[in-house]
């Protein structure tokens, strides 16, 4: 094929190509028009039937509202009405209330107006009354011859003298009741308690005597140039008096351990022969231990005789060392085991905890332990160390209120103060000397004659009682009861004593007259 006809039959494709173009196009017009020609028909058709709808549902939106609003208006009528009679009625109300109210004020103003015509009749009345009483007062002032404040004064007189005999009559009618209901039972209880804690008091002294085997012995324990015996004096802290006492040595010392450790000493010495220094110092190291042991051993004892558990270890030993003080000439150990046995025994009659009040007991005397060593009361010595070694508040109380130091508060502090005082109160167990004895009875004679009234005193029985002598004319019979027991309560508070002390007052008239 040649390159015209190749030509030819492309332009020939191509005249061909187009024509079938134009006439497809053609054709997709017209049916484009057609399927837009029914588009529109159905368009038209479809917003027919919406306008129809729309209208159909207007119609019956418009019959809905007309019913819904007929509706609300009803129910708007009708509640209207109800508020309307509501109204009514509380405009009826009120207007009710506001006439009653009208006519309670006026029932108030005519009230009002007769109170006041009443206050006037009543101030009227008082002046009355006021001028009557003053025409009454003159009148029995000119028939009595008193004037109002010299009645007044006779009247409180008057009043004054029966409310003391009514007060005397009462407080013996009350003290004779509790004595018999409370003596019987206090004689018991104590007479008990004393029956089974008998005790025997020695009187002990600041000397001890130690006994040798020959007279020859005292110049050995002097020694060269008296080396031994000041040896022993500085070691030990004592005296020792060697006089012409035969075959004896005496050992001085106000601290009866250091008295104690040096009469053992002594005795070591003695039996052993040698005597120097050393030896002295070497013995009295073992009398010393030998002394703690002894201590710690009584300290056992005495917690196993009065049942007493759980003390702290050096409660122990200070209770030991008590075997070597002494108050008043009574051993303290001796009498701190009774007081413990006392003070149980009255606990259990009166139904109190007895293992609370036999300690207490036991260690109401714990400051006589160290009242050589420490400053203070044996009381105040006594709670410190009660404290220190977590004793209870129960017991610390006691031991400070045994002595009337604070006011005791509980029944166990009431119960160490009595135990106390019956075993002070022992034939022997307090010894005074003269001077102090004296004291006390002078004590007790100025206490009772600084009272009025008192004409004259004497302390008799030994101090167990005052006798007091009245003046009749300042004191009356119903005074003396009163008078009594102030001495008394006086005596209580200012007097240290062992027992008790009775008061015993006298009142004596006399009428003379001569015959003619």
């Amino acid at each position: 094929m040649t390159a015209g006809q190749i030509i030819l039959t492309v332009v020939i494709a191509l005249a061909v190509g187009l024509v079938c173009f134009f006439l497809g196009i053609t054709y997709r017009r017209k049916v484009s028009e057609r399927e837009i020609t029914s588009a529109e028909e159905e368009a038209k058709r479809i917003i027919n039937d919406a306008i129809k709808s729309a209208e159909s549902k207007k119609r019956e939106a418009l019959l809905e509202a007309k019913e819904e609003i007929h509706r609300d208006r009803t129910e708007y009528e009708r509640e209207v009405k109800q508020t309307r009679a509501e109204i009514s009625k509380q405009e009826r109300r009120l207007q009710q209330k506001e006439e009653n109210l009208d006519r309670k004020t006026e029932t108030l103003e005519k009230k009002n107006e007769q109170v006041a015509k009443k206050l006037e009749e009543l101030d009227k009345a008082k002046e009355e009354v006021a001028s009557i009483k003053a025409s009454q007062l003159s009148m029995l002032e000119k028939i009595s011859g008193y004037t109002t404040e010299e009645a007044k004064a006779l009247l409180i007189k008057n009043v004054e003298l029966e409310v003391t005999h009514e007060k005397a009559a009462k407080i013996k009618e009350i003290e004779a009741q509790l004595k018999e209901e409370a003596d019987e039972k206090a004689r018991e209880y104590i007479t008990l308690a004393i029956q089974r804690c008998a005790a025997d008091y020695v009187a002990e002294a600041t000397v001890s005597v130690v006994p040798l085997p020959n007279d020859e012995m005292k110049g050995r324990i002097i020694g060269r140039e008296g080396r031994n015996i000041r040896s022993i004096e500085a070691m030990t802290g004592v005296d020792l008096i060697i006089d012409d006492t035969p075959e004896a040595i005496t050992i001085s010392s106000f601290d009866p351990v250091r008295r104690e450790i040096a009469r053992i000493t002594l005795e070591k010495l003695i039996v052993d022969g040698r005597i120097h220094p050393s030896r002295i110092e070497e013995m009295y190291e073992k009398a010393r231990n030998e002394v703690d042991a002894t201590i710690k051993a009584e300290g056992e004892r005495a917690v196993l005789e009065t049942g007493v558990r759980g003390l702290h270890p050096e409660l122990i030993k200070l209770i030991g060392r008590q075997k070597y003080r002494t108050s008043y000439g009574q051993n303290v150990l001796a009498h701190s085991i009774e007081v413990s046995h006392i003070a149980g025994l009255l606990a259990s009659e009166l139904g109190v905890d007895v293992a609370q009040a036999k300690r207490a007991g036991l260690l109401h005397d714990l400051g006589k332990s160290v009242d050589h060593e420490m400053e203070g009361s044996h009381v105040q010595l006594g709670v410190e160390l009660a404290r220190r070694y977590k004793e209870s508040e129960e017991i610390v109380h006691a031991i400070e209120a045994h002595h009337g130091d604070v006011a005791p508060h509980t029944v166990i502090a009431c119960l160490i103060q009595a135990a106390d005082t019956i075993s002070a109160a022992r034939p022997g167990a307090r010894r005074e000397n003269i001077e102090n004895y004296v004291k006390r009875l002078e004590k007790l004679e100025s206490i009772s004659s600084s009272f009025k009234g008192v004409d004259t005193c004497y302390a008799i029985q030994a101090g167990r009682e005052i006798r007091i002598m009245v003046k009749p004319e300042e004191v009356s019979e119903d005074e003396m009861v009163l008078l009594a027991r102030e001495i008394a309560q006086k005596i209580e508070a200012e007097l240290e004593y062992p027992g008790q002390i009775k008061v015993n007052l006298f009142r004596e008239t006399k009428a003379v007259e001569y015959a003619k």
